[in-house]
């Protein structure tokens, strides 16, 4: 009874909300659409991929809560990276434990670095329900988990459902589609830089383009979005990892990543990562920062060393990082202040901008506006590619 009344309730909050959206108010989520995938799941032993994003509604109440008070047998959870309360450093390797909240075992896919669950894991269950917050970029992890999990699905006959959320970069597409000879955990699929899409349209694309091993396909199920269109700007109630903290972050995020493939500090360590760039022995600048150690960042480059750069904090608009996309002009700029020819650069770039031009003409001197030029067919190619797997309206 006790559950029958709170499906009851749950129904009745999501209706109101829907009613609301559809005055362009509110964009409603998979997880709140709980009717629709309730029923998939009972009877069923599920696991839940998620993390600190994985919330329903405005009650900021986590899928797994959810899940547990609906009498759902939830018997595992599969933790990206960041771990499941999102507190780990990028890429660190977050060992499997149990949720001191419920109980429940926790498998870390970071945990070996095989970026998919065990065997034995998934013989546990019956279902997986995958719940995160994307940020709509090639080289943010959450993608290639969504594409692993999906393999290890195919290959176990597991049923997967997607709990579909909006991409907060939904409204554009830019940069190289990947060289799969650069393939990697931060570039595992033939995709353009900003791709556009949410992580359940990726699913389908996945599926149709047969991109999982030896062309396997997944069976799954998107839970979409409702009141979502591609030209919706969707904040995140919830910052996705440590070093995003807010929505500016995750707008020059495309721009700035690749900042990570060279001595540049980017400003992890401080409170507006992803808004600063500099270095030691940066010229010219009259901006500095000093990064430390903290949560999420225990180790970041140039830790403790006052590093001289640009600040970008407050300019140039949102409106304006968004319209311009992909902007090289950041890491070309500090490239030839610290002339450091080769030096300058790790063999991750490549991995994070997935071709191998880019680094050619940035050292033959070429602008911003001359290397983005040459992935324009890329972005064309891509958009046409994609079109038949959109689930939700262009505008």
């Amino acid at each position: 009874m006790t559950r029958l009344i709170m499906i009851v309730l749950m129904t009745i909050a999501s209706l109101q909300t829907v009613s609301a959206g559809d005055n362009g108010r509110k964009v409603i989520t998979g997880a709140e659409r709980i009717g629709e995938y309730l029923p998939l799941l009972e009877g069923r032993r599920v696991s839940i991929l998620s993390n600190q994003t994985g919330i329903i509604g405005d009650s900021g109440t986590h899928l797994l809560d959810t899940l547990l008070a609906l009498d759902v047998n939830v018997v595992s959870i599969m933790s990206p990276e960041h771990g499941f309360r999102g507190e780990a450093d990028a890429g660190e390797h977050v060992k499997s434990s149990v949720d001191s909240k419920t109980g429940i075992p926790i498998r870390s896919l970071y945990e070996g670095n095989t970026g998919k669950p065990s065997e034995s894991a998934m013989k546990e269950i019956d279902v997986l329900v995958f719940d995160l917050q994307d940020v709509g970029v090639r080289f943010y992890t959450y993608i290639t988990t969504m594409a692993r999990i999906m393999e290890a699905c195919a290959e176990n006959g597991k049923k997967m459902i997607i709990l579909d959320r909006p991409n907060p970069l939904g409204f554009y597409v830019d940069g190289p589609i990947l060289d799969m000879k650069y393939k990697s955990g931060v570039g595992w699929l033939p995709i353009t830089v900003v791709h556009g899409m949410t992580l359940g349209e990726m699913a389908g694309m996945i599926n149709g383009e047969k991109w999982l091993k030896n062309g396997i396909q997944c069976d799954v199920t998107v839970i979409k979005c409702l009141n979502y269109t591609h030209a919706t700007r969707y904040s995140l109630p919830v910052k996705p990892s440590p070093n995003l903290p807010d929505m500016r972050s995750i707008y020059l995020y495309p721009s700035m990543c690749y900042f990570e493939a060279t001595p540049v500090s980017l400003g992890r360590g401080t409170d507006k990562p992803f808004q600063m760039y500099g270095h030691p022995n940066m010229k010219g600048y009259g901006f500095s920062f000093t990064p430390r150690s903290v949560p999420g960042a225990k180790n970041p480059p140039q830790l403790d060393r006052t590093c001289y750069g640009v600040d970008l904090r407050e300019n140039p608009s949102e409106d304006e990082i968004n319209a311009k996309g992909i902007d090289l002009s950041y890491l070309i700029g500090a490239y030839r202040n610290l002339n450091l020819d080769d030096h300058f650069f790790r063999s991750f770039f490549e991995l994070l901008i997935g071709q191998k031009y880019v680094r050619e003409m940035i050292k033959d001197g070429k602008s911003a506006e001359e290397i983005k030029m040459m992935w324009q067919d890329d972005v064309e190619k891509f958009k046409k590619q994609r079109a038949p797997y959109l689930l939700y309206p262009e505008n």
